[in-house]
């Protein structure tokens, strides 16, 4: 009969390696981690105390706390006490640390204070991935998620809810003060007394709530503010899927098509991704370091003159476009066979052809002083047409406008049409959903744990080099990456 797998006795005697490094197999991350946070120059990334003071108590070196963050944030460890607790039972970090042991408040000040060299950091490891063939730099999806803040719906207010508040208070109030009232009409008792007492003390809580909610109000009327979060005033109230709503950030990610590794990323406190296409672009094309770029994004970002913005920083968009519900309604065209999109125009003689084969030529501009801002164009055969009771209603005969951007738009719609752009458009989900779902899923790192836009920037830095280097490391695996940077 076979026995259980038995442990060693706790009382007998061990001979233990003769150092810590023989604990520590060749193929752990940790290695990798110590030699690329040794590989660089901390001073001229700006670390506070990266050049030690003449004078006082020594400070803790930056890279070795630089090195606990990146396998805190590698490993799901993101507190600071958790951090500083690790460095006390946690083999690896011994390892890491060479048996330091700073306390929580030391950690913390760390990524505190450091919050704006996060990002330096973030690229340096881009450079090293892309010396490594890991970026294409053809194609990239650009996306954005949020992150909950470190701020409860609860303390997030608008002009609406402030008042519907303070309202409440107040209401709340007059029904204890007329509560006093008929008890002090009844007879006085030692119940009553308690209960009067038990009123008073509410009635202090309801002011203290009153007060603090005229300080939002009138805060908002001194400075024009349409909200504002009493934990973290950076934080916005924001849409997190079709039902909820929460406080968050908005975190904006460039994602590389060939191994999907991130090559930039941005936070920001707008509730939406309109206007970040080029900014997001701009910043993936400058990390590259090419002259063109191909980038793919869903419709949220969809803005006509950041279409044209990005053409011409060398950028070719692959996007879907919204569609607007009936638009042809409310200029009173009749069938669809006759909506503008029926309508072909022919940039050569710079007319409209409508589908019954008239012209429609050029009318008038929208705005004499900026003729670029719109053009308007006129059949003037309407009057005598037979499909006229089908194409409109307008007394004056069919009329289109043709936008500032509309010649961009129409590109984009014909890299739509061909096999390259629908394709591109459907890696755009696998491309750009993949990073959020390890982060938020298998990181755990959803939730925000810095308060302020710029120390959150900094926070989400060490997220996003995580992921990276997770990434990195199973693709190329801990040996290979470590020959790789000493060639």
């Amino acid at each position: 009969m076979s026995e259980h797998v038995n442990g060693t006795y706790r009382d007998q005697t061990v001979l233990f390696p003769n150092t810590i490094d023989q604990y520590i197999e060749k193929e752990n991350p940790v290695r990798f981690i110590d030699a690329f946070i040794d590989s660089l120059n901390i001073e001229k990334l700006g670390f506070k105390h990266s050049i030690p003071c003449e004078t006082g108590r020594p400070s803790y070196n930056p890279s070795d706390l630089l090195k606990l963050y990146v396998y805190g944030y590698l490993n799901l460890v993101r507190s600071s006490r958790k951090l500083e607790r690790e460095c006390h039972r946690n083999l690896e970090a011994l390892w890491l640390m060479k048996k330091l042991s700073p306390d929580f408040k030391t950690i913390a000040d760390f990524r505190k204070d450091n919050v704006d060299c996060i990002k330096p950091v973030f690229k340096e490891f881009v450079y090293l991935c892309k010396s490594l063939d890991l970026y294409g730099a053809q194609l990239v999806a650009i996306d954005g998620s949020k992150f909950k803040a470190v701020n409860s719906k609860s303390n997030n207010f608008n002009e609406k809810t402030v008042a519907l508040r303070l309202k409440r208070t107040e209401e709340k109030i007059a029904e204890y003060l007329r509560l006093m009232d008929e008890n002090d009409k009844a007879d006085s008792g030692k119940a009553e007394s308690l209960k009067v007492n038990e009123l008073k003390e509410r009635i202090d809580k309801l002011e203290e709530k009153k007060q603090q909610y005229e300080q939002v109000q009138s805060q908002m009327k001194q400075t024009g503010q349409k909200e504002v979060s009493l934990v973290d005033p950076d934080s916005r109230l924001m849409r997190v899927d079709s039902q909820r709503l929460d406080v968050c950030y908005n975190i904006q990610t460039s994602v590389d098509a060939k191994k999907h590794l991130i090559v930039d990323y941005d936070v920001i406190n707008n509730s939406t991704d309109h206007h970040q296409l080029v900014n997001d672009a701009k910043a993936a094309k400058k990390t590259l370091g090419v002259e063109r770029l191909e980038a793919t994004a869903d419709k949220g970002f969809y803005v006509m003159k950041d279409l044209k913005d990005c053409e011409q920083e060398g950028v070719t968009v692959f996007m879907p476009i919204p569609a607007t519900v009936n638009p042809h309604k409310r200029y009173g065209v009749p069938e669809p066979e006759f909506y503008t999109d029926r309508f072909v125009y022919d940039s050569v003689r710079d007319v409209y052809v409508c589908p019954a084969g008239e012209e429609l030529g050029f009318w008038k501009c929208i705005h004499k002083d900026s003729p670029d801002l719109g053009r308007v164009y006129k059949a003037a055969c309407c009057a005598v047409c037979c499909f006229r009771s089908k194409c409109t209603r307008n007394r004056r005969g069919r009329i289109i406008f043709r936008g500032e951007f509309e010649d961009t738009v129409e590109r984009l719609k014909s890299r739509l049409e061909t096999f390259e752009g629908k394709e591109k458009l459907r890696l755009r989900r696998e491309m750009a959903e993949h990073p959020f779902g390890t982060m938020k899923r298998a990181f755990n790192q959803g939730y925000l744990l810095l308060r302020g836009l710029r120390k959150v920037k900094g926070e989400v830095g060490f997220t996003m080099l995580a992921y990276n280097m997770r990434r990195a490391i199973n693709i190329l695996g801990i040996g290979v990456l470590m020959a790789l940077m000493k060639a």
